[in-house]
């Protein structure tokens, strides 16, 4: 497939998905990808120590459906921007805020790791699997689509919006045995250090998938200065997402919802100026 025909593709083919449309039909989530397609981000060419992309918070993009209101770090739906259709495997990070008692409609997966972090309130999570469940701020959720699922997603309150992080990434197996799994994380684990909510093994702490992927959450109070050190640097790259606060990561200042995409390093650097939550995702640059 050539590159501008996926690019196409996966912008097109991820409106439904969101919306909970063509839920009679199964969604192909990923093509089958060998080749490198290419980071998608313009490089920030200011730092030269290692290679970054920054992606302020304002620059991303935004839909309004009434019952949802959703910011995309990466293209999705409407939003298509060729240069920014993903970070190596990272394919989507979506900010979403849905009314109460709203939510989407029963649809279709196939081939993705999807990871699912609340960031408030409660969200009702039902799927072909059999699994009814209410996931929480603290909680993380991941489903391995693989073969193919249908699942739905719903504000469990009518009076309140319920906030999450909605992140696709792009697996390294085709058509697994879907799966399901959540955990609830620890609030002492997360002060003034990056614990780790995600892996490819399913004996480390955390969830895991079907990816060469980590992912680590931390709240750092205002000051406190720490490092994080790749697992695979040969071949992995980090995204910094900031949740809330101001820190500066790799000599850049980043603010509330700023996020950083770093490779070609072994490490990072970070302080913060204020309280800061911060998610590090670090996942292989190259789609395979």
């Amino acid at each position: 497939m050539k590159r501008k025909d996926f690019l196409k593709k996966t912008a097109l083919g991820a409106l439904g998905t969101a919306l909970g449309l063509g839920a009679s039909k199964k969604a192909t989530a990923s093509p089958k990808i060998v080749d490198q397609v290419g980071f998608n981000h313009l490089p920030n060419k200011e730092e030269s120590t290692m290679k970054t992309v920054l992606h302020k918070a304002n620059t991303r993009g935004y839909a309004d459906h009434g019952w949802l209101n959703s910011h995309h770090s990466f293209s999705f739906a409407n939003y298509r921007n060729p240069e920014r259709m993903h970070f190596g495997v990272l394919r989507v990070l979506n900010d979403d805020v849905v009314a109460g008692g709203r939510g989407f409609g029963k649809h279709p997966h196939d081939n993705m790791e999807i990871i699912s972090i609340p960031l408030e309130g409660d969200l009702e999570h039902k799927d072909s699997m059999g699994n009814t469940t209410v996931i929480q701020q603290g909680d993380v959720q991941v489903m391995s689509a693989g073969t193919g699922i249908f699942h739905s997603e719903y504000n469990k309150n009518k009076d309140k919006a319920v906030k999450f992080l909605q992140i696709w990434v792009f697996p390294n197996k085709r058509d697994v045995k879907p799966r399901y799994d959540q955990i609830t994380l620890k609030a002492d684990n997360l002060k003034n250090q990056f614990h780790q909510i995600l892996s490819p093994n399913d004996k480390d702490e955390g969830v895991w998938i079907h990816q060469n992927a980590w992912f680590h959450l931390g709240k750092l109070e205002k000051g406190h200065s720490t490092s994080y050190t790749l697992k695979d640097n040969a071949n992995n790259g980090v995204y910094a997402f900031m949740l809330e606060g101001e820190a500066t990561i790799a000599d850049q200042k980043l603010d509330k919802r700023d996020g950083l995409g770093m490779w070609d390093m072994s490490s990072i650097e970070i302080k913060a100026t204020n309280d800061a939550k911060i998610l590090l995702m670090e996942v292989p640059m190259k789609i395979g």
